[in-house]
């Protein structure tokens, strides 16, 4: 039904053709048993009565037409009243006029029914008087037109009541999160199904049960997945402390239900017997039911959060080797160039291009792995904090200040997940023609790792080719948090005129 309602489907013309439908079909229901009507009896309500006073019987005069008004009825009431009465008041339309005509539609309804009556029951004229008659039937049928107009308004409830479930789904479970997918979808099954046992008048047993049964039923299954399955799946606990759960819970409720039964039925009988069946339903399928569901949608979960994190990974890897085209290649140009610095006494050449061979080798090796010692992560943040501060200790203006812990425990970090936070910091942060500063910390205390990343910042110049990039890999490693360390992280971000500050911290 969800789905209908996401493709824009037509309601209005699904409804007026299942009602055509069904029309066209009960007319031609009754057409079918004419003729046979010729030669064998048709079995209708009221024809024993016509038996018992001897009377002729006509099933075209007694029934076929009435009945045939009658379904004309229905069927044009429906229309009217679901194609012009209802959208004009939902819409807030000439409302005045729409109460008026719903008014004159329940006494043409009440007419209608009388005067059919009257055809229906003909066996009453022939042993009361016309005034008896004309009373007796027109006083019922004001009831039974007043029980269709009750019918057509619960379907225009039902109808909207769904439209506005089925269409704010993912609104209704993030006000409420007690309310699944699921639930929803029950709630409008539950509805609907009501509506038809009014209609075709079920019994007050059944119907009671059904109302006492369903929402129960949808509660018990929408605690279970908001609480009740968490909780015992948290504390290691099998299906069976989760029954014994749920029995609690029935204990609790077949109180005010055995009440509200008594007050229905005045007898002790059937409170017992539909407490012994709710509790039985509820135990035997409602429970077990979401417990199954709820463990199939969780190793669901853990697929796609697996897959998702391996997909996030893979493209940050992606991203990182695009530049390592040829490595080797690399490598061995770097040892030429660093051995040559030596030999010309260039001490900061040889040293940059040292750590460049270190991150390098770094990001061909630890980072294909999946984590790495948080160690190895910091003498990677270091070789590339060195390597800027060759480029930035002559100039005096520029400070870089460093607070990161050395001797750290044998935690294990993902790789390359700090190092664009420093990146985007002395990308935007350092200015050879103005003041600039740097500050970064990184603490570790049991378990969580503080970082903290602090710098100025400086409008770009007009021909700066990357003036509108907001920052190297910022979005991608955020998605890289969310998908590796899920509830384990907070990142703070902050920026004013003229600094920027970022704030993580990762329980590790």
């Amino acid at each position: 039904m969800n789905d209908l309602l996401k493709k824009n489907l037509n309601l209005s013309k699904i409804e007026f053709w299942a009602a055509t439908t069904i029309y066209a079909f009960a007319v031609l229901l009754l057409l079918t048993k004419v003729a046979d009507s010729n030669y064998k009896e048709i079995w209708t309500p009221y024809r024993y009565m016509f038996n018992n006073y001897h009377l002729h019987y006509s099933y075209s005069k007694y029934y076929f037409f009435p009945e045939v008004f009658r379904y004309t009825g229905y069927y044009g009431a429906f229309l009217l009243w679901n194609f012009v009465i209802v959208p004009a008041l939902a819409e807030k339309r000439r409302i005045a006029w729409n109460i008026i005509l719903a008014v004159a539609l329940l006494v043409a309804l009440w007419g209608l029914f009388g005067i059919t009556d009257t055809w229906l029951k003909g066996y009453l004229f022939y042993h009361k008087s016309a005034e008896y008659v004309y009373n007796i039937v027109f006083k019922t049928n004001v009831l039974y037109a007043l029980w269709v107009m009750m019918m057509l308004t619960f379907y225009s409830m039902i109808k909207y009541s769904a439209s506005f479930l089925l269409g704010n789904v993912e609104k209704i479970q993030t006000k409420y999160r007690v309310l699944t997918h699921d639930c929803i979808i029950a709630i409008v099954v539950f509805m609907i199904i009501a509506f038809f046992m009014a209609l075709f008048d079920a019994p007050i047993e059944l119907i009671s049960t059904f109302v006492i049964v369903g929402p129960v039923a949808i509660g018990i299954y929408a605690l279970s997945f908001y609480s009740l399955i968490p909780q015992t799946l948290s504390n290691n606990r099998g299906i069976f402390n989760y029954l014994l759960k749920i029995i609690g819970i029935m204990i609790i409720i077949g109180v005010p239900i055995g009440f509200i039964t008594a007050l229905i039925f005045d007898q002790k009988d059937p409170v017992l017997i539909i407490f012994g069946f709710n509790s039985g339903i509820q135990i035997l399928l409602t429970a077990p039911f979401a417990w199954i569901v709820y463990k199939r949608k969780l190793a669901g979960n853990q697929e796609i959060t697996y897959l998702k994190t391996a997909l996030g990974r893979s493209t940050a890897d992606l991203d990182f080797l695009r530049s390592q085209i040829n490595p080797h290649f690399l490598f061995n140009a770097l040892n030429t160039l660093y051995g040559t610095a030596l030999q010309e006494d260039a001490e900061r050449t040889a040293e940059g291009v040292q750590r460049l061979g270190d991150m390098m080798r770094f990001m061909l090796q630890e980072n294909m792995q999946e984590k790495i010692l948080l160690v190895r992560e910091i003498d990677y943040l270091n070789n590339y904090i060195a390597l800027q501060k060759l480029r930035t200790q002559t100039s005096p203006d520029i400070s870089i200040v460093l607070q990161i812990e050395d001797h750290v425990n044998a935690l294990q970090i993902a790789p390359m997940l700090l190092i664009p936070f420093i990146e985007n910091a002395f990308k935007h942060g350092i200015s050879l023609r103005e003041p600039s500063h740097i500050n970064i910390s990184l603490q570790t205390k049991e378990n969580t790792l503080y970082f903290d990343v602090h710098n100025s910042i400086h409008p770009k110049i007009a021909n700066d080719t990357e003036k509108y990039n907001n920052g190297v890999g910022l979005e991608n490693v955020k998605q890289r948090l969310v998908l590796l360390y899920p509830n384990k992280h907070e990142l703070v971000i902050r920026e004013s005129a003229k600094d920027f500050f970022i704030h993580l911290t990762i329980q590790l």
